[in-house]
């Protein structure tokens, strides 16, 4: 493996859980490990792939099939995930996702005009194709998801006939497309890097039924979905539906939503964040989440204060215990001066 493959592919080990989230979606975090199927996202729990290094030498992002008894690195993962022939086109994948400039001789080449799948830039058409969220199925469906209050200043939209590729978990006769709500993924600037998409069925106005109903598309690692611009004082979860549900109660609040523990992890700090509240959810993800937020903030004298919910998240809480409950239980958890502000 040459120099440049060998840094790109201990730059995706430094990312191992996001990479493994964005190409192995199927699988799931269980402790220190990444557990799937295969290498080709098959659900399982044959395959695992090492998110941090061992003691015995063991580097992040190095996989093993204990199945077949094959093993490899990111790049192996990526490159069955997308189905390529060249090792060329492994790297090309490799660097946008890991938002690399592309070699010199690619961008001399005119030819490349089409948006790569997955990049920003088709998140970018998506989002540019959408509608207005009111009155849609979206509206509906987070109305029986308890978030009913909404602004017009929300990162969220509508796509009535939003493409889906079917995953092998599908039945051979997926439809290809369905009503979506979409949310829209920005950094610092408020460039969109990406979009979330949640894919509906308007006969129950709930998700659709199909293998994987939620999926983002572009580069999230870093971003988010941000609500209300970034202050002093904020909240960040995995979760759009987490920090909707959190909205309703303190809609002045500045809230990101990272869409999975990894990129909250990961997330840029405003240079005027001096506290912040992680929305976790109770699970290990959550947990690890917490965990590196607070290492990389404290670098930064960012105060990390924890938001715990009763449920398994804040939706599960908002549903169940009803607003008034849930306000009670937040604020016990906010700083005084916040609570003043925001309850």
């Amino acid at each position: 493996m040459s120099s440049q493959a060998s840094d790109i592919a201990r730059r995706l080990g430094e990312n191992a859980e996001a990479v493994c989230r964005h190409y192995l979606s199927n699988g799931r975090r269980e402790g220190h490990y990444w557990m799937v199927g295969d290498v080709r996202n098959t659900p399982g729990r044959s395959l695992y792939v090492r998110l941090s290094a061992t003691g015995e030498g063991g580097a992040a992002g190095k996989w093993t099939d204990a199945a077949s008894g094959d093993h490899g690195d990111l790049l192996d993962v990526i490159a069955a995930s997308c189905g390529h022939l060249a090792f060329r086109e492994t790297l090309e994948e490799a660097r946008r996702f890991l938002s690399l400039p592309l070699q010199p001789d690619r961008l001399r080449n005119p030819a490349a005009t089409k948006a790569p799948r997955g990049s920003p830039e088709s998140a970018r058409r998506l989002w540019a194709a959408t509608k207005p969220l009111r009155g849609s199925l979206g509206e509906a469906y987070l109305a029986g998801r308890s978030i009913r209050t909404l602004y017009r200043s929300d990162p969220l939209r509508f796509h009535p006939h939003c493409f889906y590729r079917a995953s092998s978990d599908d039945a051979p006769e997926e439809r290809t497309a369905w009503p979506a709500l979409i949310a829209a993924a920005t950094d610092l600037a408020g460039a969109v890097t990406g979009v979330h998409r949640t894919w509906l069925d308007p006969a129950t106005k709930g998700k659709a039924p199909i293998a994987c109903p939620r999926r983002a598309l572009g580069h999230l690692l870093g971003h988010g979905v941000r609500f209300g611009a970034a202050g002093p004082v904020m909240v960040a979860g995995e979760g759009l539906e987490t920090m909707l549900s959190l909205r309703q109660i303190m809609p002045r609040l500045p809230m990101i939503a990272g869409l999975s523990g990894a990129h909250v992890a990961a997330m840029v700090f405003p240079d005027e964040l001096k506290r912040l509240y992680v929305a976790r959810d109770n699970d290990s993800a959550g947990a690890a989440a917490l965990a590196a937020l607070r290492e990389r903030a404290s670098e930064r004298g960012i105060e990390v204060r924890a938001l715990e919910p009763r449920r398994d998240d804040f939706n599960g809480d908002l549903r169940t215990l009803g607003q008034a409950a849930m306000t009670a239980s937040l604020r016990r958890q906010l700083d005084a001066a916040d609570r003043l502000a925001h309850l």
